[in-house]
């Protein structure tokens, strides 16, 4: 895992992860990066890459509810410095991938077919049903030389049949058209074990928190 995060691949993940959601670019604050989600559970979000003093000023300020913190470090680093009001979110991991994934060729299982669209440098792939339900979606969003990965999702009902391995395989070649080989991501702890086995490297810790309303 690396010690020294690099604030440049975290300004450009950041992007990507706006451009995936149709919201304002990232802005800088202080050491850090805001974006202003406007959501009525997440008005807004601060991004370090460590918790250095600018963070924990920020904790100290923060009083109103639905703004998220988040920083590429563990919650032992933080949970005695700062307020008691911040809740923890469940545990997250920067993801790097810096060469192609460890995919064999895969093959669309039966019964499925794809759709693309693409919108804001961010290119969709959808896994739908021959009836048109859907079962798999996934974005890649390429911003200079790296390939953002976002919202990798399976339905409950269609999981365990190598959708989202098909998925990431074809969102890679989409990346790798465009001379793109270096790939980022953020997982959930359940997303984490199959980006593992697709080559993918723990680049850092990260964690979020936030006062409930």
């Amino acid at each position: 895992m690396s010690k020294n995060i690099s604030k440049d691949i975290i300004e450009k993940w950041l992007k990507g992860w706006s451009l995936s959601r149709n919201l304002p670019l990232p802005v800088t604050y202080k050491s850090g990066f805001k974006v202003d989600v406007g959501d009525e559970k997440q008005k807004s979000r601060y991004i370090f890459a460590e918790a250095n003093t600018d963070f924990f000023q920020l904790a100290q300020s923060i009083h109103e509810p639905w703004v998220f913190l988040k920083v590429c470090t563990s919650f032992d680093d933080l949970k005695n410095k700062i307020p008691e009001r911040w809740q923890l979110q469940p545990q997250g991991y920067m993801m790097s991938c810096f060469h192609r994934m460890n995919i064999i060729e895969v093959t669309l299982h039966k019964g499925y077919k794809m759709e693309f669209e693409n919108y804001n440098s961010t290119f969709v792939i959808k896994i739908l049903t021959e009836n048109g339900e859907p079962a798999s979606i996934g974005r890649v969003v390429l911003v200079d030389n790296l390939a953002i990965y976002d919202r990798i999702s399976t339905e409950a009902d269609h999981r365990r049949k190598g959708l989202a391995t098909f998925l990431m395989k074809e969102l890679e070649k989409i990346a790798l058209s465009k001379g793109i080989t270096h790939n980022f991501l953020v997982a959930t702890e359940d997303g984490k074990a199959l980006y593992q086995s697709l080559g993918w490297n723990v680049y850092s810790l990260y964690t979020s928190i936030v006062i409930p309303s």
